[in-house]
């Protein structure tokens, strides 16, 4: 088998989160990964608890299976060694703020006129243009300004952060796309693009119906906990030992839903007989479902509602998901082996399956600060005598 991006390499300036999500992906579709970090620190997460023996999980987690090597850009030395880089690879991502990259001669323009097949993909807070593409942001940011936070959390509670890094995160999933996009039209066109995302652009782009809302009716929706805006039942609900989830999205799931909990024939009832007049009775509809879930635990409702083909299931904890069979079934959970004597990791699986994608239970190690220089410029030296 072999990976899709076999072949592609990818020059990866970036660090924290955004940019490493992204070149993690394309490393696990197949393409190699030169990770080039700060000589002396590296990437912020190699400093980002949790450790084992005193190296980052995080850092493991977003980095395994790169290479890296340590290049100050503003020494000549180095600068000539990125210059290999660039004339060999396919793709450069960074993450710096708006105009670092020209300030050192590397911005599009120069890229562009001195290797033409070149990718470059860029994330950062705000996009490259714009007012305030200078400033600075973090994930937090980004989710506050965005909506995001606007819609997480309780009614009447103050907002919260989602738990997950998504500012990040959603950033380096259309920072992956683009660059996809742009591979594939280099192979039309022979010339790389440019993809400028920006972490703000990310989050408005994934509030499909908050935007719908405020478009038609004026007003922004508001914090409603887990309970969907636009679709009911779809919430958490109460059995005599927790709560458990039901997702019934339409009105066929709906009237599974009242059989399997007998509840007679309340879909035909007006209050609740189409998803906008149970959206319009939600807190009733609610109370009714309630009265039957408190009667048992929650493992015999989602044993009731899966045999009657109503989307159901428990509000596990990470460690729990972590061990979920259909998880597991689906190589989700991977061991990071170790670098040297270094301790090994655990760490998410690839989510993309695909025909002829290996799918090893195993990722190769994250690479030590400037591990890789020797066997990166062995590379160029061989490249150099092939030409």
């Amino acid at each position: 088998m072999t990976a899709p991006l076999t072949g592609i390499t990818v020059v990866d300036l970036t660090h924290v989160l955004a940019g490493p999500f992204s070149s993690a992906t394309l490393g696990d579709l197949g393409a190699r990964i030169i990770k080039v970090e700060r000589p002396g620190t590296g990437d912020d997460t190699r400093a980002f608890p949790p450790f084992v023996d005193g190296e980052s999980a995080y850092f493991a987690g977003l980095n395994h299976g790169k290479q890296s090597i340590a290049l100050d850009l503003k020494t000549d030395a180095d600068r000539a060694v990125f210059e290999r880089l660039l004339a060999r690879a396919d793709i450069l991502l960074e993450n710096y703020r708006p105009g670092a990259m020209e300030r050192l001669g590397y911005g599009w323009a120069d890229l562009q006129a001195r290797y033409p097949q070149l990718i470059y993909g860029a994330v950062s807070g705000f996009g490259h243009t714009g007012p305030e593409a200078a400033k600075p942001a973090y994930d937090m940011v980004v989710q506050a300004r965005g909506g995001v936070m606007s819609i997480t959390g309780e009614a009447n509670r103050d907002p919260v952060r989602v738990g997950a890094s998504i500012g990040d995160i959603v950033a380096g999933m259309y920072l992956t796309q683009g660059v996809l996009a742009a591979l594939y039209d280099r192979n039309r066109s022979g010339k790389g693009r440019k993809i400028d995302v920006a972490m703000l652009d990310a989050q408005l782009a994934i509030l499909e119906h908050a935007v719908a809302i405020t478009s038609v009716t004026g007003t922004p929706p508001e914090r409603s906990g887990a309970r969907h805006p636009t679709i009911t039942p779809f919430e958490t609900f109460h059995a005599a030992d927790g709560l458990f989830v039901i997702a019934a999205g339409n009105d066929a799931l709906f009237a599974r839903l009242c059989t399997a909990l007998g509840l007679g024939r309340l879909d035909r009832d007006p209050r609740f007989a189409t998803n906008p007049a149970r959206c319009d009775n939600a807190r009733l509809l609610k109370r009714l479902i309630e009265t039957v879930t408190l009667g048992a635990p929650k493992a015999h409702w989602i044993t009731t509602l899966e045999a009657a083909g109503v989307p159901t299931g428990p509000i596990q904890n990470v460690a729990e998901a972590m061990v979920d069979p259909q998880i597991l079934a689906r190589n989700m959970v991977v061991q990071v082996v170790p670098n040297g004597a270094g301790p090994g990791f655990t760490a998410a699986g690839n989510p993309i399956k695909m025909t002829g994608l290996p799918e090893p239970t195993t990722r190769d190690p994250a690479p030590a600060l400037d591990g890789d220089r020797a066997a990166i410029l062995r590379w160029l030296d061989d490249l150099d005598t092939e030409v």
